[in-house]
């Protein structure tokens, strides 16, 4: 259930994202806006206003922003797709794309200025005291700042972690300041087999992101994934697709971790979802966005019923892609043998 739940907001959301700003756009423009829908199949609610179909539907792994003059043969009127000015046609196809990347850092954001902070390695006080860890049984409490380690003064946490890490197995000689009296203990420091290094079950206090380095952030790791996907379309990086099937079992595994995980894929799908749209392949945005520069370089629009079968065509390729991915994700997840 949890999976299903998680897997209805993620879709809906980038769906939802990616439809408004089509709709917004096209408004803007002044196109009639005739349907927006936001999944396929049968209609689960509706509602009609200003001369558009509103519409959420069964299957949330899809939806539509359709507008007048998409169809050749709708009416020749004021408010017609294709009777508006290139640069205004050309904006409208690329705000789906726009509003996926603007999701993306903006999920971002909330995770990195709500959700999350910076470990603050600048000082030597105590953020948590793990349960039942040497610290904790030694009678440590959060908010301590530890002065001297054996002896040692300490100023910050990268010096606490040079001190206990050095010292597995033995028992340290610790003092901090706690609400302005000084207190000592003693700790015996575990040891962690894996790294052979000593540890007392301490962490730093995590400060949280200012507003406007939680935005720099946010771009940063945009910039990284929108690297990664260049990476992969230049053939720099292996290629490694993963279909509906995939994509809902690991959003239901990243809702069992958390939120955070959970917003963060959530993120990395949506520039995903903006980027592809925008590569020049027929039915995808970034395919009619080629239609219009070679309309541009012509100076008139090609036949639509040509333009028409092209888009076609892609759309049946792309399904054909989508189902044998889907395939092959049955195979990898072992739902099917």
């Amino acid at each position: 259930m949890q999976t299903f739940v998680a897997s209805v907001f993620v879709f809906g959301l980038l769906i939802f994202a990616h439809e408004l700003g089509h709709f917004l756009a096209a408004r803007l423009s002044g196109i009639r806006v005739l349907e927006l829908a936001i999944g396929f199949g049968p209609k689960l609610i509706s509602r009609r206003k200003n001369e558009t179909d509103y519409s959420l539907r069964l299957f949330p792994l899809g939806g539509f922003c359709r507008m007048l003059g998409e169809n050749p043969a709708d009416a020749d009127e004021t408010g017609n797709f294709n009777k508006k000015p290139l640069h205004l046609r050309a904006a409208v196809l690329a705000a789906g794309s726009f509003m996926n990347l603007l999701l993306s850092v903006t999920v971002f954001f909330i995770i990195f200025f709500f959700l999350i902070g910076i470990p603050a390695l600048d000082t030597a006080r105590l953020g948590k005291v793990f349960q039942n860890s040497p610290a904790d049984q030694a009678g440590l409490q959060a908010g301590d700042e530890i002065i001297s380690i054996d002896g040692e003064q300490i100023r910050q946490w990268t010096e606490v972690v040079e001190a206990v890490n050095r010292k597995p197995g033995k028992t340290i000689d610790l003092v901090v300041q706690r609400n302005g009296q000084i207190i000592e203990f003693s700790p015996v420091v575990e040891l962690v087999p894996e790294t052979e290094r000593g540890m007392i079950g301490i962490a730093p206090v995590v400060e949280r992101y200012q507003f406007v380095s939680s935005w720099r952030a946010s771009f940063d790791r945009f910039s990284q994934v929108a690297y990664s996907m260049y990476q992969v379309i230049s053939g720099q990086a292996p290629l490694d697709v993963t279909g509906p099937v995939g994509i809902i079992i690991v959003v239901g595994e990243a809702a069992q971790t958390g939120i955070i995980n959970l917003l963060w894929l959530t993120g990395l799908i949506s520039i995903s979802l903006g980027l592809i749209n925008l590569l020049p392949l027929p039915s995808l945005d970034g395919g009619r966005l080629l239609f219009l520069l070679i309309e541009a370089v012509r100076g008139k629009p090609l036949d639509p019923e040509k333009e028409g079968f092209v888009h076609f065509v892609g759309f049946a390729l792309l399904i054909l892609l989508i189902l044998l991915v889907t395939y092959r994700d049955l195979i990898r997840w072992d739902i099917i043998p």
